[in-house]
């Protein structure tokens, strides 16, 4: 599934989100302070960044400014209390692409989640379709040609964020950066092995793999045929 940055200060409710986006097969990763997820930011790659309006230091107006000034591309939802709603416009004209007002709930935080994540160009309602394949983020289920395979969460989120970017090349650094935790003792070596797994699980004999190696780059899905 995604990798998500979650900037926020007070524990308990950083917690609560962080728990509540892992139960739903996210990557999660949390800090406390602006200097901090601007720091993350500077050295790793997320889907989606969380952001509390307020924040010790660097508020998180000023962190998107900092973040999109830098070139900062990845999808943020601001979370604000609601003496600030009034105030959403700063945080939008700062870069932010949505924002929720607390208290919410956390089935509306995932629908913003996912929203923020969709690429319609492989989007068909909430379901990823590329070539035969397809995946649905919700129900944690993936077809190839309408036959169910099962996948276990770490395939499955490699998966996800291969079919999310279709012929695109990625080095195994590059994936571990996106779909494994930061602080994970993961190497290059543990993305063969599930490129391997998949391998077995998706391909069709006599045909070529969906997943190919670019000798000396990475690893790319190349769209089956329909």
């Amino acid at each position: 599934m995604a990798k998500i940055l979650v900037i926020e200060d007070e524990p308990d409710f950083s917690e609560l989100i962080g728990g509540w986006l892992k139960n739903e097969n996210y990557t999660v990763e949390t800090v406390d302070t602006g200097e901090d997820g601007l720091d993350r930011l500077k050295f790793y790659k997320y889907d989606i960044i969380i952001l509390d309006w307020v924040l010790p230091g660097l508020s998180g107006v000023e962190v998107c400014r900092d973040y999109r000034n830098t070139g900062g591309t990845t999808p943020i939802l601001m979370l604000t209390s609601k003496k600030h709603v009034d105030e959403k416009s700063q945080g939008l004209d700062a870069g932010a692409d949505d924002y929720l007002t607390k208290p919410f709930e956390l089935k509306e935080l995932s629908a913003r989640v996912r929203a923020l994540l969709r690429r319609p160009s492989a989007f068909a309602g909430s379901i990823l379709k590329v070539g035969n394949l397809a995946l649905e983020p919700n129900s944690f289920k993936v077809k190839r040609s309408g036959d169910e395979i099962s996948l276990l969460p770490k395939e499955f989120a490699l998966l996800e964020f291969l079919m999310r970017h279709p012929n695109q090349v990625f080095s195994a650094e590059a994936i571990l950066d996106r779909v494994w935790a930061s602080e994970s003792e993961a190497s290059p070596e543990t993305i063969r092995t599930y490129i391997k797994r998949l391998r077995k699980k998706l391909d069709v004999e006599g045909q070529p793999s969906v997943l190919a190696t670019v000798h000396g780059v990475g690893y790319k899905l190349e769209p089956p045929p329909e």
